[in-house]
C-alpha cells in the first residue's frame, strides 16, 4: 500500500512537472495597445477572443448584461490625460471598460474596479462615467475582438470597440491647446524659445498668423538651411494672402531640400506653388 501511494505522489510530481513545462498559445491573446494622444497617451489592455462559428452578439455575449468587452482578465484603460468620454469629463487615471451591449446601442462603463470578469463582479456605485453609443454594423467580419483607435488628431480620436459584424465608436477628445498656450507663455522671451514648434502650432491651428510669420521669421534666422521651416513659413504667408512672398519662400524651400536630396518636400512646394499661381 505504501509503495502505491508513494508511486501515485511521484507520477503526480511527475505530471505537474510536465503541464508546468508545456507552454501553448493563448485561445485569447492579451494585447497592450498604447496610442500616444494629446500631451500624453491612453492604453488600453485586453484580451482577444475569436468568432470560431460561433453567434457572438445576443448569444455567446448576451444582450442587455454587463461583458467585461474581452475575455479572460478584466479589460483597462488608461488616460494619461483627462478627457472627454463620448461626452462625459474623465480624469487621467486607469479604469475598469465594461460594456453591455444589445442589439441597436451598447452602454459603455468606466469602472473603479480594475478586476470585473463576470456581472456578478460588476458594482454600478463603482461608476465613473456611463455613456450610451449607437451600434454601426461592419460590412466584412472581424473574426478577432478588437479594441483600436482611428482618426487620431491633435486633441480628438475614436476608440472603436468591434467584433464579428458589430462596433461601437466613441469619441475621446482632450483639452491641447490651454496647455500648449501655457507652456508657450512661459518660454516667450526666452534665449531658448522654440520658435519653429510654436510658430507651427499657430499655424495648424489658425492662430495669431502674424504673430506665427513673426516667429518663423526667427526660426529660418536661427536655421537658415531648415527646408521644412522655409515651406511651413510659406504655408503662413499664403494663408496671409501674401502669395508672392509664399512663393519666394517655397522656392527657397526647394533650393534647400534640393541640397538636402528630400524629393518629399520638393514635391510639397511645387504643390504649393502651383496653387498660388
Amino acid at each position: 500500500m505504501k509503495k502505491i501511494f508513494l508511486l501515485a505522489t511521484a507520477l503526480a510530481i511527475f505530471f505537474c512537472a510536465e503541464a508546468q513545462q508545456l507552454k501553448t498559445p493563448a485561445a485569447s491573446p492579451l494585447q497592450t495597445l498604447q496610442q500616444a494622444f494629446g500631451l500624453s497617451s491612453v492604453e488600453v489592455s485586453y484580451s482577444r477572443p475569436a468568432v470560431k462559428g460561433r453567434t457572438i452578439f445576443g448569444d455567446l455575449v448576451p444582450y442587455g448584461k454587463v461583458w467585461r468587452t474581452g475575455a479572460n482578465a478584466a479589460t483597462t484603460i488608461t488616460f494619461g490625460d483627462a478627457v472627454n468620454f463620448g461626452g462625459k469629463d474623465v480624469p487621467a487615471g486607469k479604469y475598469g471598460l465594461l460594456t453591455i451591449p444589445n442589439s441597436y446601442e451598447w452602454t459603455v462603463i468606466l469602472t473603479k474596479q480594475l478586476d470585473v470578469t463576470s456581472p456578478a463582479a460588476y458594482k454600478q456605485d463603482q461608476d465613473v462615467v456611463r455613456i450610451t453609443v449607437s451600434v454601426t454594423d461592419i460590412p466584412f467580419p472581424l473574426e478577432s475582438f478588437l479594441i483600436t483607435f482611428d482618426h487620431i488628431l491633435a486633441s480628438s480620436m475614436n476608440m472603436i470597440i468591434g467584433w464579428d459584424r458589430t462596433a461601437v465608436i466613441i469619441p475621446i477628445t482632450t483639452d491641447v491647446n490651454s496647455k500648449i498656450n501655457a507652456q508657450i507663455n512661459s518660454l516667450e522671451g526666452k534665449e531658448n524659445f522654440p520658435y519653429f514648434a510654436a510658430a507651427s502650432f499657430y499655424l495648424e491651428n489658425n492662430r495669431d498668423l502674424n504673430k506665427a510669420l513673426g516667429w518663423f521669421n526667427k526660426a529660418t534666422e536661427k536655421d537658415p538651411d531648415a527646408f521644412w521651416i522655409w515651406y511651413q513659413k510659406a504655408q503662413c504667408l499664403s494663408k496671409l494672402g501674401k502669395n508672392k512672398e509664399a512663393i519666394a519662400s517655397a522656392n527657397k524651400s526647394i533650393e534647400l531640400a534640393a541640397k538636402a536630396k528630400n524629393d518629399d518636400y520638393i514635391a510639397l512646394n511645387k504643390k504649393l506653388i502651383g496653387s498660388l499661381n
